[in-house]
């Protein structure tokens, strides 16, 4: 765990070293600051110094205390360069892993918890970080030169020490032993918030189409309310530290008081010498309360590393076959053999069931089926966006598992059920599709997506704004933009995902001739609810509950299959 976190300084190492360094600066002339003021009052003002003892060492103090902030700045200043670095560093480990997931990877996290700890679990370590680099090294070195020099100046009053200090260790173990399962509990409820939020920011347009504001702001309250409590929970044990650090420290300085001042009167004492000596109880109590702190911010953090860590050592079930690094994907074959699928890996749980069948390459398939068939989660395993249970899918006559996941899904684009744009122009949203697609590349595939058009009546064209998600198109717009973004990959398979379910028939009807006429050698998959749709289809594949029903012909299919005549039937009826 400490490997994979270290490893993250990376190139500011060099900063948290010179922020040890410079702590052992400060440190060593506070420490000193006081055994120089006790001598400007022992013999400077009650001995036999005079005025220019005094004055000398006047100067060397206050060039004491000049050093002591200089060291201070600047120990902050490189504690905040390597805490940032290393938090930079961290969250771009964590990002890189999380791009490496797969699906099931992601759904095992969820994408709220990611956000959570990419976000908040990451800042509590970073918190962590600067104070194990700066405060860690200052307060045990105060620690130990305070209680050098107090030893120095009167053993015997030193042992005010020996029950103060078991006290608050004490104290803080119950305090930390407590403390950490709250910790835990409430970033449980922090990842729950988080998805209350994005689930509401991404369907906002039904919460208002259903008037449900009020119940969503209900929700959130409560959701909210309960990361409040569970952070007072949590707090609550926390702030006892300070508390019980006063009073440890309050009660050491008047029993000090007490002590050495009959030392005083005795004349086995002096004045300057208490004076010090509060001084280093100051500094030892103060360094104790610090070395506390540490320990608290330890317990916070120790439920995010936990977290963070569970991101960097999830193990990724879908990895490259490095002795397929060189093969290409000659063409676009698909086969299954005796398939079988389950996300949750259960034999008993299958969702797909014995899928065995060739699809040639070049070759027009449609897919159809009811609700739950199975039909996104046969296509999910052809770009191995899902790896099989049982059985083996094969593309271009090899394994998908023995090609790279970079050759295989470049030779594969699909259009998912759900379209995703990102922020940005229309022509950086295409370009995803191909980096190098030329402007003759772009507009030709936006054309045989039917989206040509709409484009150009923006007053920006190509060059729109699009915002985040593409707020500003419609769901047909969006659809079109997906698909053009997937035909400028130029790539041997081609997967529409109930991608035009959003486009009137007649634009439906003009992208599947534009596909016939421009991905003669591409195979193509259309999974859809319409008939029409798949019809001109060279073959249809019917599913139901996970399994093949029947794979033929629009015409085949009319004479021998009845789940697919019941469907164009009543798609028949529904258009009279």
């Amino acid at each position: 765990m400490i490997k994979k976190l270290v490893a993250c300084i990376g190139e500011y190492k060099k900063y948290a070293i010179l922020t040890a360094v410079v702590m052992v600066g400060e440190v060593l002339m506070e420490v000193l600051i006081p055994f120089v003021m006790a001598d400007i009052i022992d013999i400077g003002i009650l001995g036999n110094g005079g005025i220019a003892y005094i004055i000398k060492r006047g100067i060397l103090m206050i060039a004491m205390a000049l050093l002591s902030l200089s060291f201070g700045a600047l120990g902050g200043r490189y504690a905040a360069i390597a805490s940032m670095g290393f938090a930079k560093n961290l969250r771009k480990k964590l990002f890189d892993k999380v791009q490496d997931f797969s699906f099931s990877n992601v759904d095992k996290f969820s994408t709220p918890s990611l956000v959570t700890r990419l976000t908040t679990d990451v800042t509590n370590t970073q918190n962590a970080f600067m104070m194990l680099i700066r405060t860690a090294v200052r307060s045990p070195l105060m620690l130990i030169g305070a209680t050098v020099m107090a030893v120095t100046i009167n053993a015997e009053l030193s042992a005010v020490f020996l029950v103060a200090v078991p006290l608050l260790a004490i104290a803080l173990y119950i305090i930390m032993t407590k403390a950490h399962p709250r910790f835990v509990a409430m970033l449980k409820l922090y990842d729950r918030m988080n998805a209350d939020v994005q689930e509401n920011l991404v369907g906002i347009r039904v919460v208002k189409a259903f008037v449900r504001e009020k119940y969503e702001k209900s929700k959130f309250s409560n959701s909210a309310d309960s990361v409040r409590k569970a952070q007072v929970k949590a707090e609550k044990l926390i702030i006892l530290n300070a508390p019980i650090m006063q009073l440890s420290m309050y009660g050491c300085i008047l029993a000090v008081l007490w002590l050495g001042g009959n030392m005083v009167i005795e004349g086995s004492f002096e004045i300057g010498q208490i004076t010090s000596f509060i001084n280093y109880i100051g500094q030892i109590l103060m360094s104790l309360m610090m070395l506390s702190m540490i320990f608290i911010m330890l317990v916070i953090s120790r439920a995010s590393i936990t977290r963070i860590i569970e991101v960097l050592d999830e193990e990724i079930d879908i990895k490259d076959n490095e002795a397929g690094t060189g093969i290409p994907v000659e063409d676009g074959s698909i086969e299954f053999h005796n398939v079988s699928f389950s996300y949750v890996r259960d034999k008993d749980n299958l969702t797909l069931s014995n899928m065995d069948f060739r699809i040639n390459s070049g070759e027009t398939i449609g897919i159809i089926g009811g609700t739950g068939s199975a039909k996104t989660t046969l296509v999910s395993l052809i770009p191995r966006l899902y790896d099989v249970l049982e059985g083996e899918v094969k593309v271009g006559g090899h394994k998908v598992g023995d090609y790279t996941l970079e050759t295989l899904r470049n030779e594969v684009a699909m259009v998912l059920q759900k379209n995703v744009l990102f922020s940005g122009t229309i022509r950086e949203n295409l370009k995803w599709g191909n980096e190098a697609a030329t402007e003759e590349e772009i507009i030709d595939a936006c054309k045989s997506a039917q989206a040509h058009d709409f484009i150009m009546s923006f007053p920006k064209d190509y060059d729109t704004d699009l915002g985040q998600g593409g707020v500003n198109v419609s769901g047909g717009q969006k659809q079109r933009l997906c698909i053009a973004r997937a035909l400028l990959k130029k790539p041997k398979i081609i997967i529409l995902d109930d991608s035009t379910s959003a486009v009137d028939t007649a634009t439906d009807s003009k992208i599947r001739q534009a596909f016939k006429e421009k991905l003669t050698g591409t195979t193509t998959i259309v999974i859809a609810q319409r008939i029409s749709s798949v019809s001109e289809a060279d073959r249809i594949m019917v599913l139901e509950d996970g399994r093949i029903d029947a794979f033929g012909s629009h015409e085949e299919l009319m004479k021998t299959n009845h789940i697919y005549r019941e469907i164009y039937e009543s798609q028949q009826k529904g258009a009279e």
